[in-house]
């Protein structure tokens, strides 16, 4: 009877969708890991396939070369390490700082165990070449069109040893989660969405934005109040709506893969010294010199459209100001979203220079190590260039227009303000009123984004604290009347 019991445990438990350990244990945790490195990359060693979302400045790099030199000597094979264009040197880098055998290779050609390379460069790989593979910044998965992020995953698929190592994930971003645990060979994202979404149609979709409504109004009201209704707020993909009662199991699942943490403290570790400088945010809101036409003043912009016209017609007045601000003899970097802001701000800055789309990748990688080094003072680009995996803690100074997009903005301010930065930090967010909507839409991001990760930790927390129990051998007791009965 026991051992049926057993088997029928096994069974139920074949059937669940937590991720099991398919690692080893650790050959080497150095002592210059921080308490909470050396917890991660012990973890993710032991998972063989893992994620590992920790905010800018906790030390990934460190972490996932630590973790590619214990597949390396576990297994005797190479590990690749892919990473953002600029970050490849920068990793290197990194590895000759702690004595780690890692080099950088752009065309397939290479000698030693530990090969690192940049995305754009993976065609001139083989995946049969490699027992393992860390993706910096995965979160730029997402990013990617479908066909290249498929061609990604379609090159780890069959790897033993997985290490995806990002930025906190985006707080609401299933997507990212989706195909984190694609890439991990876990559900795939549209299993995920079939196993803990409901799919809503075009009825479904009102009745849902109503009662999210409501919820808002409720948590405004009373911060405590916590049920059902209070999950609406910003648990849909589209058209697909986190199920309630799946909530905690899917919490759970990501869980069995994947860490995340902003702070040491998210762990139980102590934040003592990852404590950063002050950050001072300034919203600046400039009054157009000319009326739009056909208006008798100024009125916001209202959708993408009016959005674009009014960055066009204030263009000439935006980048002076920011010229201005830039007017002092420290490093700045400036974060545009058009190529003529960037133009324009390039041809008026005498000190600066522009990374864009156009710039060959061997002037991009001159003119981040310059800037790094700083032999240049300002430094021009857009956030889906460079806002991911570079440190730039020499610069206190950032300079940014309007955006709608939250992870870029906040990836923007964390190439400076993150650990390793010694003075305080200035962000300058320069608008004019008619993109005063684009502003509010920000700061209801920020706050909303601040308020989903807490969630993500408590519910992280809560799972891991019960991933390891096996939920399958709870034993129920039988009412007292029916032990008095005779069968």
């Amino acid at each position: 009877m026991m051992k049926k019991e057993n088997q029928y445990h096994k069974f139920l438990k074949s059937k669940s969708q937590y991720s099991g350990d398919d690692g080893f244990e650790p050959l080497w945790l150095p002592d210059w890991l921080f308490d909470f490195q050396k917890y991660l990359v012990d973890w993710a060693i032991r998972k063989g396939r893992a994620a590992i979302f920790a905010d800018c400045g906790m030390g990934k790099t460190p972490m996932q070369l630590v973790w590619a030199e214990n597949v390396k000597r576990k297994t005797k094979g190479r590990v690749i390490i892919l990473t953002p264009l600029a970050v490849s040197q920068q990793t290197i880098c990194e590895a000759d700082k702690f004595d780690i055998a890692a080099v950088r290779s752009q065309d397939g050609k290479y000698q030693g165990d530990i090969i690192v390379t940049n995305y754009e460069r993976l065609k001139h790989f083989r995946p049969e070449d490699f027992i393992g593979c860390v993706c910096d910044e995965s979160s730029i998965l997402k990013s990617f069109t479908g066909k290249t992020r498929k061609k990604i995953t379609r090159f780890i698929n069959k790897m033993p040893y997985r290490l995806l190592c990002t930025a906190t994930a985006a707080p609401n971003d299933y997507i990212e989660l989706g195909t984190s645990s694609e890439a991990l060979g876990e559900l795939h994202y549209s299993q995920m969405l079939k196993r803990f979404f409901k799919y809503l149609d075009d009825k479904g979709q009102k009745k849902e934005k109503r009662q999210q409504d409501e919820a808002e109004i409720i948590i405004s009201h009373d911060p405590n109040y916590y049920r059902k209704l209070a999950y609406r707020v910003a648990q849909n993909i589209g058209q697909w709506r986190l199920k309630y009662h799946a909530v905690n199991n899917f919490w759970k699942w990501v869980s069995s893969w994947s860490r995340a943490c902003r702070m040491p403290s998210d762990l139980g570790f102590d934040d003592n010294l990852f404590i950063l400088p002050p950050l001072y945010k300034k919203e600046i809101v400039i009054e157009p010199e000319d009326i739009k036409p056909g208006m008798l003043f100024n009125v916001p912009a209202f959708g993408l459209q009016e959005e674009r016209e009014e960055r066009r017609r204030t263009l000439k007045q935006r980048c002076e100001y920011v010229a201005n601000l830039v007017n002092h003899n420290n490093s700045a970097v400036i974060w545009c979203h058009m190529n003529a802001e960037g133009n324009l701000l390039e041809k008026i800055i005498p000190e600066a220079r522009q990374i864009a789309g156009k710039t060959p990748d061997n002037i991009k990688c001159e003119l981040y190590e310059d800037f790094a080094s700083g032999n240049l003072r300002v430094l021009i680009i857009k956030p889906k260039i460079g806002a991911w995996g570079l440190n730039w803690q020499h610069c206190n100074h950032v300079v940014t227009f309007a955006s709608h997009s939250y992870e870029q903005y906040y990836q923007s301010i964390r190439r400076c303000w993150r650990f390793g930065q010694k003075k305080p930090v200035k962000v300058d967010i320069v608008v004019t009123s008619g993109e005063i909507r684009v502003m509010k839409n920000m700061q209801r991001k920020e706050k909303q984004a601040s308020e989903m990760f807490q969630r993500i930790i408590k519910h992280m927390n809560a799972a891991q604290s019960i991933i390891e129990e096996d939920d399958f051998k709870k034993k129920e007791k039988l009412p007292q009347w029916l032990l008095k009965t005779s069968i």
